[in-house]
């Protein structure tokens, strides 16, 4: 279950009508979702030796703005 958004709502420029929103949430359980854009195709052969990409795996691009924006509400402990 999804217990907050990290940072700011959505930026009006980045969503619209409710879709293509990226946004990154903090799970119950400690972990995060990200949603953002399925770039698994097109990055999937680029990736460096020593990262993969499951089959259950998706490589998703999050905006810089997002991400940035979440900084201050991302923990810095575990």
């Amino acid at each position: 279950m999804i217990l907050r958004r990290l940072g700011p709502n959505a930026d009006s420029a980045l969503c619209v009508g409710g879709h293509n929103c990226p946004n990154i949430f903090e799970l119950t359980t400690g972990d995060f979702a990200v949603v953002g854009t399925d770039i698994t195709a097109l990055e999937s052969g680029f990736l460096p030796p020593q990262a993969g990409c499951g089959p259950q795996e998706r490589i998703v691009r999050v905006p810089r703005q997002i991400l940035v924006q979440a900084r201050n509400d991302i923990p810095t402990s575990l």
